[in-house]
């Protein structure tokens, strides 16, 4: 108890809050970091499951290759990415070592999600009339909304737990106060910064479950 009350004690100092190396500026930068390794993963991973999930081909061969990214780990990709010329990009390295760690969940989910959809509800669409892009963004997607969401809330929080190893690569985020900690022999700090990062992932699963349940309601309104 003594380790956590010390912790407390470091995260309740108001000097530790300020400045470029205080816990408002580390937490912004970790949430930035965050935000942009998401953005750019959805960018990739969602139009490619979305299609393939509407076709219906390539979808399975298109997982298992992105799975395979899951069996590495992501530390040992950013380690060999800075011996790359992208070493050389600043956050580069940090950031696509992120995106192919965050890409599998949303691939994965975004395509089960639309291959889950009533095939009975595809084909009366069908039956009306709706062209295959009226089928995928009216009636598939908002029907599989909550899968893809699921991915997106899986894919947030392991980038926020993850993105830690910025740190190691010079960059900013909570993992500077972890990382300080270790070299300051400070095990207070180094508790206090894993709990900030521990609070901060709770924060986001519990931002993207409430967006979960909204999206059957939000479904509900696009049609």
């Amino acid at each position: 108890m003594t380790t956590l009350t010390d912790a407390w004690d470091w995260l309740a100092d108001p000097a530790h809050w300020s400045g470029d190396d205080g816990i408002r500026h580390r937490l912004l930068q970790h949430l930035v970091l965050t935000v942009v390794c998401l953005v750019i993963s959805c960018l990739i991973a969602l139009p490619v499951a979305l299609v393939l999930g509407h076709l219906g081909k390539g979808g399975a061969l298109a997982v298992n290759i992105s799975n395979i990214g899951r069996a590495v780990p992501t530390f040992a990709v950013l380690v060999l990415l800075l011996l790359t010329p992208i070493g050389r990009w600043g956050d580069g390295p940090t950031v696509v070592a992120l995106v192919l760690f965050a890409v599998p969940p949303l691939l994965t989910n975004a395509y089960v999600g639309m291959r889950e959809v009533d095939r009975s509800v595809v084909q009366a669409a069908r039956g009306m009339g709706m062209t295959g892009r009226q089928m995928m963004f009216h009636v598939e997607l908002p029907l599989s909304l909550p899968m893809v969401l699921n991915g997106v809330r899986i894919a947030a929080v392991q980038l926020v737990a993850t993105a830690t190893i910025a740190a190691l690569a010079g960059g900013g985020g909570l993992g500077r106060i972890i990382t300080a900690g270790f070299n300051l022999a400070s095990t207070p700090q180094v508790v206090a910064g894993a709990i900030l990062v521990a609070a901060f992932a709770l924060v986001v699963e519990g931002v993207f479950e409430v967006a979960e349940r909204l999206a059957p309601r939000w479904a509900g309104g696009t049609r």
